[in-house]
């Protein structure tokens, strides 16, 4: 992965400080952003091209395919907020974020 490809940022949360990779979402995509890990959850609301999304922790869910493949691994981008990893160019096929709980 190139280092364009990704930038950090420190996020406050009312826990700890941590940083929070954002990555790219597929280019000419609009990603729809879900309640769950699955189109059977409700669209919370759909991405705009060309932007960035933190990774806050990673679940498996429904199998999706898109421009980086096929995958069950769903992204916390918010809270109650996911968008299939096989949207998002995180540089791995695995989990690059904690597993949600």
């Amino acid at each position: 992965m190139e280092d364009t490809d990704v930038t950090t940022e420190t996020v406050t949360t009312t826990a700890s400080t941590a940083d929070v990779v954002r990555y790219p979402v597929a280019p000419g995509h609009r990603v729809n952003v879900r309640s769950g890990p699955g189109t059977q959850y409700r669209i919370i609301r759909t991405l705009a091209y060309d932007v960035r999304v933190p990774v806050y922790c990673q679940k498996p869910g429904e199998r999706i395919t898109g421009p980086y493949g096929t995958t069950a691994l769903w992204d916390n981008i918010a809270d109650g907020e996911f968008v299939s990893d096989a949207y998002v160019k995180t540089g791995s096929d695995g989990y690059v974020a904690p597993r949600c709980s």
